[in-house]
């Protein structure tokens, strides 16, 4: 999907939650959903500055605080980077139905390439509230951060000419 789509969809989402996705956050969000891999805050800069001559890390981190709020953006805390949040961007602009704004997520981290992918499987939260429970302990939100090999890295190379 383009990325003006997926923005029109976060700017729906936000003002049916009555807040305001700014031009700046609206760059910001755009500048994740761009990156084919998680992107760190300063990398985000660097590439705001392009944009915006003035910009400074405090204008990043507010933007990206509250596109987390928001729950537009995850923050992947292994690398200390972000990734546009595929269930809150699927829904339709038209739709009311409210994706959930706090879902439970795990990463799936590939530890050659670095491609990261959001998946969210409500038994692995399950288990984990479970598990809380279990040590007397009330969850409220668990990212999951999970290290291993894609299948792109791990598929074995294959001759030349049988590609």
């Amino acid at each position: 999907m383009a990325t003006p789509e997926l923005l029109d969809r976060a700017e729906a989402l936000c003002s049916r939650r009555g807040a305001q996705l700014t031009a700046l956050r609206r760059q910001v969000l755009a500048l994740v959903l761009a990156a084919d891999q998680p992107v760190g805050a300063y990398v985000l800069l660097d590439r705001l500055k392009a944009q915006r001559a003035g910009a400074a890390p405090p204008t990043v981190y507010r933007a990206l605080d509250f596109l987390l709020d928001q729950g537009l953006i995850h923050k992947v805390e292994r690398l200390n980077a972000f990734v546009g949040c595929t269930d809150a961007l699927d829904h339709p602009a038209d739709c009311h139905c409210e994706a959930e704004h706090d879902h439970p997520h795990q990463f799936l981290i590939c530890k050659q390439c670095g491609a990261t992918l959001e998946i969210s499987d409500h038994a692995v939260a399950h288990a984990l509230e479970k598990a809380a429970a279990r040590a007397g302990f009330t969850l409220a939100r668990a990212t999951v951060e999970i290290e291993g090999v894609c299948g792109k890295c791990s598929a074995p190379a294959q001759p030349i000419g049988q590609q």
